[in-house]
């Protein structure tokens, strides 16, 4: 079984950094593309993040949220600290639902140029109302862009019970 050594860990410079800085304004730079050592397979990586907040940017009101990134890795996949620091630059980030869960997508399709990823916000309501926003992208003309087209048409078909918001 293939592992990582030094050499294809030394372009990370935010895990075991102890000097971590926590940006709290946008900042798409932070994120840290790794080589995929399982290039040869499809598999499904997943990240939840349920302390994900930006604001509303005519108010400036916090907005919280659940995001749920799920992509196939190709050639890169992306360092989970990165990851981290880099949601949590929206802190401070003024932007409706709609835009922030299209903006991360768009900054890891750019990063890590996967094979299919999605992005789905499940935000707290404000105002009794909640938005759920829900993004995918397949690599144009693979099955990947099938895939994504069918995963669009059939999202959130069975909602779940909201009774925990």
């Amino acid at each position: 079984m293939a592992g990582r050594d030094e050499e294809t860990l030394q372009d990370l410079s935010l895990l075991g950094n102890q000097k971590t800085k926590y940006l709290d304004q946008y900042s798409p730079e932070v994120l840290e593309p790794i080589d995929n050592l399982h290039s040869g397979r499809d598999y499904f990586v997943k990240f939840n993040c349920p302390e994900f907040t930006s604001l509303c940017p005519k108010t400036g009101q916090p907005d919280f949220a659940t995001i749920y990134i799920s992509y196939i890795p190709d050639k890169k996949i992306v360092e989970s600290k990165s990851l981290k620091l880099y949601l949590f630059s929206f802190r401070n980030h003024g932007d409706f639902h709609e835009d922030c869960v299209n903006t991360i997508m768009d900054d890891l399709i750019k990063v890590l140029a996967p094979r299919y990823v999605e992005v789905w916000g499940k935000f707290t309501p404000r105002g009794g109302l909640s938005i759920d926003p829900y993004c995918n992208f397949g690599k144009p003309g693979t099955k990947y862009e099938q895939m994504a087209e069918h995963r669009l048409m059939n999202h959130d078909m069975y909602p779940e019970k909201v009774d925990n918001r």
